[in-house]
């Protein structure tokens, strides 16, 4: 594992915390977002690479993982 953030999501009223596991490692350049996420989640690392492209910064080229976790909570929005 390369990094770890924390970052939460709303299921109805209560907030649940997420974890945020980001790993890079050697193989063909991909960028793969796990841990159930909804679709506005996985379309936004498109937004992401090209809003860090658009800011300077170059990605790693390298296999980018970031996994939510825990993996049996439904992710949602943004």
């Amino acid at each position: 594992m390369h990094t770890k953030l924390y970052s939460a999501t709303v299921i109805g009223v209560n907030a649940h915390t997420i974890e945020i596991e980001v790993d890079l490692s050697f193989g063909m350049i991909q960028f793969h977002i796990v841990g159930l996420p909804d679709l506005a989640i996985k379309e936004s690392k498109q937004r992401v690479i090209t809003a860090l492209k658009n800011c300077g910064y170059a990605l790693p080229e390298r296999k980018i993982t970031v996994n939510l976790a825990p993996a049996h909570i439904k992710k949602e929005g943004s």
